[in-house]
Order: C-alpha cells, then sequence, then structure tokens
C-alpha cells in the first residue's frame, strides 16, 4: 500500500473508534475510556501487520465485534474490552498472562473462554468444531458475556462473508445455524437470531434469498397501507385511555418465510403472515400485567380473535426471559393479523435479551432467565465425554418450544416440547430421577416414559431399591435428564467393574496367576475386550466364562497366550486413497479427481444441485447436496472430512428425484400426469402412487432425470395441468445413479 493509502486506512480505524467511544452509553467514567484505549491500543499494535481476507486492516473486525457488543446487545466496558482483545492471543505473540497483568483476572478469564483449542490432532471419532463449542460452552457455567461476545464475533464474520471461498462460506453457514443461532435465540437476542439465519439463507440458497427478499420489497408500500389501516382505531382508542404506547410493525426475517414455505409446501405467495403488529406501552412495573390485558381488550374490541392463537408469556414468561402477549385477529380483509402487546420493559429485553437484564434486576423475566442459566450449569457440571454427544446434548436446550408443568403442590417447571415424566423428576432433583418408578399424572397412574403437555399437574414415585437404566435414554429429551442418567449408569458400571476385578482376582488366585497388569492384558486379548474396565464389567455382569482360563498356557505365573493383531483402522486419506478412480459426471476434491463415490440416501442430489464430498469411515465418500437436511451438522462437527464436489458433463447419466404433487381430485388427473411424464424426453418413471381425501389428493412420482434443469421443466409442465396446485421435489429417497442409452 502507498502512504496516502495507509493514511486514510488510519483516518477510517479512527473514526471506527470514536464512533465505538460514541455508540457506548455504558462507557461513561474516565476509567472505563483508559481501559478501553488501552485495549484498542493493544490490539491495534498486536494486528498490524495481518489483513482479512477481503484485504482490510484486520484491526477493523474487533472494533466492528466491539461495536456490536456494545451498541447491538448492550453491553459494558469489560466485554468492549475483550471484544477489542479476542483474537491476540490466538492470533499474535501476547499471552493469557500478558492479558491479565494489564486488565486483570476477569478480562483474561472472558479471553480464554473465546480463544480455541490448540494443537488438537483430528481422528475419526474427534471433532475439532465440537471440542470448540464444548470449551466456549463451558465458560457459560462461568461468565455468560463469552458466549454474547462470541455471538457479536460470529455475525460480524457472517456480515463480511462474501470475501471466503464458497466451501469456507459452506462450513460457517453450517456452523451458524448448528449452534450460534438456536444460542442466540435461547439467549434472547432475536435481531441477531434472525439477522445470522438469513445471511446464512444468503449463502447457502441464494437464490431463494434473493427470490424472497425482492418480493418483500415489492410488498412493502401494500404492507404499511394495511398496518396503518389496521392500526388506525387501535391508537385513537388508546390513546382515548390514557396510555402513552408507540405502536411497531415487524416483518418476518426471510429465513422464517422460507422455514415456513418447506414445511407448509406452499409458495411464497400463499404465505399471509409476513408481519406482526407490536404495541409497546408506557408502563410500571407492578401496572405492567394489567395494563397488557387492557391493551388486549382494546385490540379484540375491533378485531375478532383466534382463541387458540392466544400465547400469555406475562403470567409465564418464557425460560431466556422473553415476556410478551400474542393474539391473532381477524382484518377486515380477511387475513390473520399477529398482535403483539408488551411493555416498554419486555420489548427492550426481548430485543437485547440477556444484556438487558443488568438494566432490570428483580423482574420476572430475570428469574426466569437465571433459572435457566442454572440449569445449563447443572448439565454442565457432568459433560460427557465425547464432545459430539455434549454439543448434541445442550441443543436439547435450546431448540426445543416449551411446556409448562405443575408439580404436587401448584409449582411450575418449564420443560421442552416431548418431555416425559421421567424429565421432569429429573428437573426436580437428580435423585428423584435415579429412583423414579412411576408418576401420577394429573392423579392417574402413568408410565416414565409418558409425554407430558402443558398444564398437566405431575406426581413422582420413588423406590430406593430403583436405579437408572440405559434404555432410559430412548425417551428422555431435556440435556440434564440425558446427561444425569449417562453419569449415573457410569458410575454402576465402575461399582459392578469393582465387583468383576475382585471375581478375577479370585479366579487368578486359584488358577496360580500373578495379578499382573500383562496378564489381565492378555485375558482381555483372549476374550477379545477394548479395555480392560470393559473385562472387568463384562465378568461383573457374569457374561464371561472364566473357566476358559485353565485351557490357555501359563509358565511360572504368567500367560502365554499370544493375541492376534487386529486391522489397524484406516486414515481418512487412506479410505480416500484406496478408491479406485474411474470415468464418473463428477470430480472431487482441491485438484477434482475422478474418485468413485455414492449417493448419499438423505437428499438424493442429481447433476446441477451444489453437492459436496463426505468422507464416511466404512463406505467411501457419499455426494451430499449443500442444502441436505444432514449438511449442516456434517459440515459444522466434521468440517475436515468434507471434500469439494463438481459435477461435470462426461456422459448421460439418469438419476432417481421424487416429486410430490397436491392438488384438487378430478377425473382423468393420474391419466393426464403419467402423460405429461410420458411425453418428456428421456424421463423414465419408476414408481407413482396417489392418494385422495375428501376431493383433495397428494400424490408421489419417482422418475429419472439428467439433471436439475430437466426436473425443473418436468415440475413446471405438471403444475400447469388443471387441478395440480402445488409441486415440489422430496429430498431423501435416493438411490445411486444409472447410466441410461444416450442414443
Amino acid at each position: 500500500m502507498t502512504e496516502e493509502e495507509l493514511a486514510t486506512e488510519r483516518k477510517a480505524i479512527a473514526r471506527e473508534y470514536r464512533a465505538l467511544l460514541k455508540n457506548s452509553p455504558r462507557v461513561t467514567t474516565a476509567v472505563d475510556k483508559v481501559l478501553v484505549r488501552k485495549a484498542f491500543d493493544l490490539a491495534v499494535d498486536a494486528h498490524r501487520d495481518t489483513r482479512r481476507k477481503s484485504g482490510e486492516a484486520y484491526i477493523f473486525h474487533p472494533v466492528a465485534v466491539a461495536r456490536i457488543v456494545s451498541e447491538e446487545i448492550g453491553l459494558g466496558t469489560t466485554s468492549i474490552v475483550c471484544a477489542l482483545l479476542h483474537d491476540v492471543v490466538e492470533d499474535t505473540e501476547i499471552s493469557l498472562d500478558d492479558i491479565e497483568s494489564l486488565f486483570g483476572e476477569r478480562v483474561r478469564s472472558i479471553i480464554d473462554g473465546l480463544t480455541k483449542i490448540k494443537g488438537a490432532q483430528f481422528t475419526e471419532n474427534v471433532s475439532i468444531q465440537a471440542e470448540n463449542f464444548r470449551k466456549m460452552l463451558l465458560t457459560l457455567s462461568e461468565d455468560v458475556r463469552v458466549i454474547l461476545i462470541k455471538l457479536a464475533d460470529r455475525l460480524h464474520n457472517m456480515r463480511t462473508l462474501e470475501s471466503m471461498r464458497d466451501d469456507k462460506q459452506q462450513k460457517i453457514t453450517s456452523e451458524t445455524l448448528y449452534l450460534y443461532s438456536p444460542l442466540a435465540h435461547r439467549l434472547g437476542l432475536y435481531n441477531i437470531k434472525s439477522e445470522l439465519e438469513d445471511l446464512c439463507l444468503k449463502y447457502k440458497e441464494p437464490e431463494v434469498y434473493g427470490e424472497i427478499e425482492l418480493s418483500l420489497t415489492k410488498t412493502k408500500a401494500v404492507r404499511t397501507r394495511f398496518i396503518n389501516q389496521i392500526t388506525l382505531p387501535i391508537k385513537r382508542q388508546l390513546e382515548k385511555s390514557g396510555f402513552q404506547f408507540e405502536i411497531k410493525s415487524r416483518t418476518k426475517s426471510i429465513y422464517s418465510i422460507y422455514n415456513k414455505m418447506l414445511t407448509k409446501s406452499i409458495p411464497l405467495e400463499e404465505i399471509y403472515d409476513v408481519f406482526a403488529i407490536r404495541i409497546i406501552i408506557e408502563s410500571e412495573l407492578d401496572q405492567e400485567k394489567s395494563d397488557c390485558w387492557k391493551a388486549y381488550s382494546i385490540v379484540t374490541d375491533f378485531y375478532k380473535p383466534n382463541p387458540d392463537r392466544l400465547r400469555d408469556w406475562i403470567s409465564t414468561p418464557k425460560s431466556n426471559g422473553y415476556e410478551s402477549l400474542h393474539t391473532t385477529v381477524m382484518s377486515p380483509t380477511g387475513k390473520w393479523v399477529e398482535v403483539q402487546i408488551r411493555t416498554r420493559r419486555m420489548d427492550e429485553i426481548a430485543e437485547m435479551g440477556y444484556a438487558a437484564h443488568w438494566k432490570y434486576k428483580e423482574s420476572a423475566s430475570e428469574h426466569a432467565l437465571d433459572e435457566w442459566i442454572s440449569r445449563i450449569r447443572e448439565t454442565l457440571q457432568n459433560p460427557n465425554p465425547s464432545a459430539l454427544d455434549f454439543i448434541d446434548d445442550f441443543k436439547l436446550n435450546l431448540f426445543s418450544k416449551e411446556i409448562f408443568v405443575f408439580t404436587p403442590k401448584g409449582e411450575i417447571k418449564n420443560l421442552p416440547h416431548s418431555a416425559t415424566a421421567l424429565d421432569f423428576a429429573f428437573e426436580i432433583h437428580t435423585q428423584v430421577g435415579a429412583k423414579c418408578i412411576g408418576a401420577k399424572l394429573n392423579h392417574k397412574l402413568v408410565p416414565l416414559s409418558t409425554q407430558l403437555k402443558s398444564g398437566d399437574q405431575v406426581e413422582i414415585l420413588t423406590s430406593a431399591k430403583q436405579k437408572p437404566k440405559e434404555d432410559w435414554l430412548r425417551f428422555v429429551v431435556t440435556a440434564k435428564a440425558k446427561s444425569n442418567i449417562k453419569g449415573l449408569l457410569k458410575e454402576e458400571r465402575k461399582r459392578v467393574a469393582m465387583d468383576g476385578r475382585e471375581i478375577l482376582s479370585r479366579k487368578m488366585r486359584n488358577l496360580k496367576l500373578e495379578n499382573s497388569e500383562a496378564n489381565i492384558q492378555k485375558i482381555q486379548s483372549f476374550f477379545r475386550l477394548n479395555s480392560s474396565l470393559e473385562l472387568f464389567y463384562q465378568i461383573g455382569k457374569e457374561k464371561l466364562d472364566l473357566s476358559r482360563l485353565s485351557t490357555l498356557k501359563k509358565e511360572k505365573g504368567r500367560l502365554k497366550y499370544r493375541a492376534t493383531k487386529r486391522p489397524k483402522s484406516a486414515t481418512l486419506q487412506e479410505i480416500v486413497t484406496k478408491i479406485d478412480t474411474k470415468n464418473t459426471n463428477l470430480v472431487i476434491g482441491d485438484s477434482m479427481e475422478n474418485l468413485d463415490y455414492k449417493i448419499a440416501h438423505c437428499c438424493n442430489p442429481i447433476p446441477g444441485d451444489n453437492i459436496f464430498g463426505f468422507i464416511t469411515v466404512n463406505d467411501g465418500i457419499k455426494i451430499h447436496r449443500q442444502n441436505c437436511p444432514n449438511a449442516i451438522q456434517l459440515m459444522s462437527n466434521y468440517a475436515y472430512r468434507i471434500m469439494k464436489a463438481k459435477w461435470t458433463n462426461t456422459e448421460v447419466i439418469s438419476f432417481l428425484a421424487a416429486i410430490r404433487i397436491t392438488g384438487i381430485d378430478q377425473v382423468g388427473l393420474v391419466s393426464e400426469v403419467t402423460k405429461v411424464i410420458s411425453n418428456e424426453y428421456h424421463v423414465n418413471m419408476r414408481s407413482i402412487s396417489f392418494d385422495t381425501d375428501d376431493g383433495i389428493f397428494e400424490g408421489t412420482v419417482r422418475v429419472y432425470v439428467n439433471d436439475t434443469t430437466h426436473l425443473t421443466e418436468l415440475m413446471r409442465k405438471l403444475k400447469n395441468i388443471d387441478g395440480v396446485t402445488n409441486v415440489s421435489r422430496i429430498k431423501g429417497e435416493a438411490s445411486e445413479p444409472t447410466i441410461t442409452d444416450s442414443n
């Protein structure tokens, strides 16, 4: 860079720093400003020779993260300092000890939580991403600000993702959808959660994202007129009743609209609830509940509510602290409209999430969120050794919808949707869960696996003789129950193993064998077991015939048994290099080689789909669509097994695709569908099935097509058939590709 360019860049950095200070309302004292300046200077110096993929100076990133932390999450001086320094330990020569000497122990602790694990080697069973996730989540039990700063870091990385390679974009978006977006949701950061999901969709499905974004832009003026029309009588009556208030409209996020299109199998133009009206009232803390219900009464005086769509999160706040009253009303034009009613305090907590709780101490919502953090801490006290299991269990607490269940004394417990009586038992106390033999649901005896519903009253029955069982893991859904059951089973396994060790010691004395590690290893090999602990456990459970040991040769108390060597498990590189090359219609890897592959049955990719290769341990390379239902988890946890893949046009190959067709049943419809398919060049139909119910039909057709263009054209023609209302591609039900005659 020239001197002039460097000078311009330095001015831009200074501008960003001034904007950070100006927009940090919690940095008020001279001491705070000195600390922020010291952190900024250290970050500028540490990153002075580093640039981002976009070419800009690296320091722009930590300053941007600090601004998100301050402006969008609402954190204070300590968090801003940590945001400015969040990459210095990982990427520069500065150590955690240096951080502690300059900024204190608390800043060191947060920076440590933000610093990734280094020096770990990839193996078939270990995911470095999962280990990093686990390290970060474990800090939640110490300081939730680690997670909040990490979310800000991820948000800025997503905002600047266009400068990354496509495979990196897919990995980062998968991680974001897998963990960071649900984390933001659980911590009440709805704006950040929505932006993260929208940005993920922008890179995963750019065409769909662009289509929805364009549609929202085109219909903005119509929505504004509609909102003004429907809110006018409500405004007048609220003013007449003496309320101080603000009415906003909230458009559903692009990702939410996309999800609704998928789950309901409907096109964009058929989604009507793309926005909600939010009424924010100024109210004293002790008047909040009655004021919200008064506002609800005013709304329903003008518009008829849907009784099934009333959500009262004021009486029972969500576990992340969210409080609001939601109703859906019928507008004069015949469209359902969601109306959200909340106070200013509730709105700030909904917008800023956990960070807003420092401002509103002692509120009901803070108590609810503290309960959730406390429950997470309990889960983290007993993490499973497997990082992937740990993340999966933790995610159970992130995604779930909630139900409210009562104890016999009337105390409310929040549980995830689909929670069972056994989950409820562990929610009360670990020992109650461990000794649970049954439950009374609304005074009626039910099995432990019974799923609970909101409003149920549950009484747990226990017995001192009860022990946790392996099959409990099949039906519990909460992370707390899962981790506790695993921990209790482990303890029980160790106890049985100790008994088994004693039994083996007695047997070895009878056989005049030394009770040595070498002899135990030989006995373990003889029974073909993976560890000595497993050997002792199997003996303790009386699953091994120890009389067989008398057949082994021994000399002076030592066994002479020589174990046969087990074949060594192949490395990922060996799995790839072993594959026979042949002419295929796609190329794989950085060097774009012709490697053997299999089509993944979970998503059925066909030429034209964006794809990637995944190295399986036992089944070679599997080809998945980038929007495969399993792609997010694979890319998030096993990025080191992901390979680039690209379709080529070396030969004509047909791939099986499944299509769902819905519409109004009428005579000759099936015949018309089969006629369109048979007239389509190069399409062979494998199967067709139709079901009708009260004049509505739904059919599934499986056809062989050449690529996505071929499939799209066929689907367009099917949609034009009279009576057909929707045609969509089914992701699963794949088969291997087949070579067809191109003549």
